[in-house]
């Protein structure tokens, strides 16, 4: 990758002069040092279609709803620096979940009480009187954190306010009246609501993250709320503080049978250390949360059950409002870790969402679980398509095909059959002799992704300490892959999204190669890669 070269003396010299400028050359050198480094970083790091601010910081998803053509995407959010800081909602719109535009600021923290996370509903029936023309008014629900309180140790600085708009989200204004609408009740951790409207029994609910559980509550206008239940407590990882919940109803594919599932999100421990997903599946009777019998079992059995295995797919919620012709249930998750999110080697800005993804829910047997996929519109930007020769033999196979298209955005596809008891490794590596693993331990039944040669890794001690991975049921005979690829990051979908590993990555120079290799023989098929042009 070329870098820009330093200015001559004399060139910066009679720019000084021009501009009546006094600098000494040290100061020019150092601004022009820098201004090359922020080029390369953006030029390196910045991804190609992955959502990312323009500057600052940013994590968890927010208030996510579609309105009028526009999929909205809020999160949590700090312009001034590109560490956590006082806590604003930002703001981006995309008509396709694939392509964002960065909108103004949503919300402002006032003083020292801080924005932080929570979801927003289309009040299509203005069930809150908070409407005021033609347009449904848009109602978001927040957790208010006070950080003068937290300062002097208090236990309650947490509680659920909210704001409305009545542009479609575009514009907000705080509901002074009668915040907070849900008061905190003695519990530390006492945040990040999440609202959905329950057809079934005509009610807004509400389930919020309460330190080691979740709470529901219930309402008709979305600002009078009523205490339902709770559900967690010893149940499912509980490794650090349960976050971002999310609680939504969804018909179990090919079948007219329909399943509540519960969302929780946990800091520290993931799947793979730090940050992580989890869920759960049973049923709602308008107040209390039930684990479905079978679902019950495999948690008591496994201690948890992982939405992603990967390091880097966390506080990930759904879209509100969706429209039923569409029926999906959309997902987005902050792709990063609280393990080293602050320390990754961008300054201008830091961190991404994953890929917009759909969810479903599927029954084999009397079993249920979901499954995920990238949503469909990414495939609309697809420029080229390259079909690759079976590959077969033994050792370390070069997949030539993956040398004709940029890797840096693409989506690559293929089977694994007639797997023996073996480890199968795909390699993505560049010039520079940096390399990225993944694939099937077909002998001790896992996928990995190792990223301890990848690049730039000496930021945190956590990043590439240890090899990911998602425990397999048993023998795989064949394995199905979907690699979605940008820039920085590697999102692998096997088996239809039975298991989902999400990762990041920092080469210091693109990877350009892709191979694979195993002792015993590969049978490698169905090769497909697509080049993504995404502008």
């Amino acid at each position: 990758m070329k870098s820009k070269k330093h200015l001559p003396l004399a060139f910066c010299s009679a720019i000084l002069l021009l501009t009546g400028g006094l600098k000494p050359y040290s100061a020019v050198a150092q601004t022009t040092a820098i201004s090359i480094s922020t080029t390369s970083e953006e030029q390196m790091y910045r991804p190609n279609f992955h959502f990312t601010p323009k500057k600052g910081w940013m994590n968890d998803p927010n208030g996510m709803f579609y309105a009028d053509g526009y999929y909205h995407l809020y999160f949590q959010y700090y312009p001034d620096k590109s560490v956590w800081g006082p806590m604003h909602w930002g703001h981006a719109t995309s008509k396709d979940l694939i392509k964002w535009e960065e909108q103004p600021i949503a919300l402002y923290p006032d003083n020292d009480k801080y924005i932080f996370s929570g979801s927003a509903v289309v009040d299509t029936h203005n069930t809150s009187g908070l409407g005021t023309g033609k347009t449904a008014p848009i109602v978001a629900i927040y957790t208010l954190h006070d950080m003068t309180k937290e300062k002097e140790n208090k236990i309650d600085v947490e509680q659920q306010d909210i704001a409305y708009s009545n542009d479609n989200g575009f514009t907000w204004q705080k509901f002074e009246e009668g915040n907070p609408v849900v008061k905190n009740p003695g519990i530390r951790d006492f945040r990040d609501p999440k609202v959905s409207w329950d057809e079934t029994h005509k009610l807004w609910i509400m389930v919020l993250a309460a330190q080691d559980r979740t709470q529901f509550y219930s309402s008709k206008n979305l600002k009078d709320w009523k205490y339902l239940s709770e559900f967690g407590k010893n149940i499912g990882a509980h490794g650090g503080v349960w976050e971002c919940p999310d609680f939504f109803e969804i018909k179990a594919e090919g079948t007219n049978e329909t399943k509540w599932v519960l969302i929780l999100n946990l800091n520290p421990g993931g799947a793979n250390g730090g940050s992580g997903t989890q869920y759960f599946i049973g049923d709602f009777d308008g107040s209390t949360f039930t684990l479905d019998s079978n679902f019950a079992k495999k948690v008591e059995k496994e201690n948890a059950v992982w939405l992603d295995y990967g390091k880097d797919n966390y506080a990930g919620v759904t879209w509100n409002n969706v429209p039923g012709t569409d029926g999906r249930r959309l997902f987005i998750g902050w792709m990063s870790n609280w393990d080293y999110a602050q320390e990754v080697p961008t300054q201008s800005w830091r961190s991404s969402t994953t890929i917009a993804r759909e969810i479903q829910l599927v029954k084999k047997g009397n079993d249920y679980s979901l499954i995920s996929n990238p949503v469909k519109e990414i495939n609309k930007y697809i420029s080229k398509t390259i079909k690759g020769k079976n590959l077969k033999g033994k050792g370390k196979l070069l997949i030539p095909e993956a040398g004709k298209i940029d890797l840096t955005q693409a989506i690559i596809n293929f089977n694994l059959k007639n797997l023996k008891q073996d480890t199968y490794t795909f390699t993505l590596s560049n010039a520079g002799g940096e390399s990225l693993t993944f694939g099937i331990n077909n002998s001790e039944h896992y996928l990995f992704v190792d990223r301890s040669k990848s690049g730039k890794n000496d930021f945190s001690e956590k990043f590439a300490s240890t090899i990911t991975k998602a425990a397999l049921d048993g023998n795989q005979k064949e394995g199905v892959f979907k690699i979605i690829l940008d820039k920085t990051s590697i999102e692998i979908f096997y088996n239809n999204g039975e298991k989902v590993i999400t990762e990041i990555f920092f080469p210091n120079q693109p990877f350009t190669s892709l191979s694979i290799s195993s002792n015993q023989g590969i049978e490698l098929s169905n090769l497909v890669l697509n080049q993504l042009n995404i502008k």
